[in-house]
């Protein structure tokens, strides 16, 4: 038995923000993607409720592995009804896959398991052959209507940063961004790019001490206090200009400029980076496969696919970057240095005459230098 205050929300991202821990989260999404339940599981919360199929088997999803492997209770299917009978901030009493309010049983669904998750997860797999199909002539399609637009010099806003040649990260709160940022933390502090965080890459990049210096997106997944950091800000507008995100930072009075551009905002931070003359461009979390733009809820990647035939010669993965970049050499190697004096020195130590050993110590220094550089 399971007893909280639940919160309700048809927009997980939205209802993330208002969690807190040990409460329990009602949500109507179906195919719960993996962004989406990471942000549920960061609250702290133990129980999610899901109007709605959980994994449907149109394709191998992985929220629900992702809660159940954080020790989250999940129980899905308890049907549209179930919000009309509860209200945020009653009080629920969950006994294995029922829920109650007060001592009445308002609902019933299904309780998920391990087993339960990776089967379906399993058959999943063979219905994906359907869903690329459908993905790749969705985006032939969007191709053949947004390639002028992507191919013609973009209108891009003057910005105060320099970022002609500079390295560039974009940092997207994609799947993987803490692991991408752990491993290219001392490429960062070294040679200084210019960050850019896409909506919450912004947040990002601030959980791991370093600040933004320009924010891209529709600031629909993003927090006001990333927003208050400094850094230059580009609300993406539709081609047409509207601009859903700029009531938010005139509501916050926040300075920002209007970038109107087709795609995503990934896409819009990847092409400003390109023709501003960046040197590299490191992307951190990005959306790079197939089930990353099925749970973005992307039936097509027309955008995202013209964008990398036209900057792919300068754009690198992080963990790319990870392998090729080794750091200032002395600093990386000081220990084996200090490891290969030892020797020498307990030798100075032992024996005389001493400028004859501080020569051969030098001589040492200088050919173990020469072997690392």
């Amino acid at each position: 038995m399971y007893q909280g205050i639940v919160r309700l929300g048809t927009k997980t991202k939205d209802l993330a923000k208002r969690l807190k821990p040990g409460e329990i989260a009602l949500i109507d999404h179906q195919d719960l993607d993996a962004m989406g339940a990471l942000g549920l599981a960061e609250t702290g919360i133990e129980v999610v409720l899901n109007a709605a199929d959980s994994i449907t088997g149109r394709y191998p999803n992985l929220g629900p592995k992702l809660l159940l492997e954080r020790k989250i209770k999940v129980i899905d299917q308890l049907g549209q009804d179930v919000f009309a009978e509860v209200k945020d901030g009653e009080q629920l009493r969950i006994v294995e896959n029922s829920i109650y309010l007060n001592d009445n049983c308002i609902a019933a669904g299904r309780l998920l398991d391990q087993n339960f998750v990776l089967t379906a997860m399993e058959q999943a797999k063979a219905n994906i052959d359907n869903e690329i199909d459908k993905f790749v002539d969705n985006t032939i399609e969007y191709m053949q209507k947004e390639k002028d637009l992507w191919l013609t010099e973009f209108r891009i806003p003057k910005i105060k940063t320099a970022i002609a040649d500079r390295h560039v990260v974009v940092v997207v709160r994609g799947i993987n961004y803490q692991e991408d940022l752990s491993v290219i933390g001392s490429y960062i502090e070294e040679m200084t790019p210019v960050l850019i965080g896409v909506d919450g890459g912004a947040d990002a990049l601030i959980e791991f001490k370093h600040k933004p210096d320009i924010i891209i997106g529709d600031m629909d997944s993003i927090t006001d206090q990333a927003l208050k950091v400094g850094a230059e800000i580009l609300v993406h507008a539709y081609p047409d200009g509207r601009c859903p995100g700029a009531k938010r930072l005139s509501e916050l009075g926040v300075r920002y400029k209007i970038f109107p551009a087709p795609g995503t905002s990934e896409d819009i931070a990847l092409l400003l980076a390109y023709e501003l003359g960046a040197q590299l461009i490191v992307a951190v979390g990005l959306h790079s496969n197939l089930i990353d733009f099925l749970e973005k809820g992307r039936p097509g990647m027309a955008s995202t696919f013209l964008t990398r035939m036209k900057i792919g010669s300068i754009l690198v993965d992080a963990k790319g970057v990870s392998q090729l970049y080794t750091g200032k050499s002395g600093l990386l190697h000081l220990p084996l240095l200090i490891a290969a004096l030892i020797p020498i020195i307990l030798i100075i130590m032992l024996a005389a005459p001493w400028r004859g050993l501080i020569r051969l110590l030098w001589l040492q220094i200088r050919l173990f230098i020469g072997g690392i550089l």
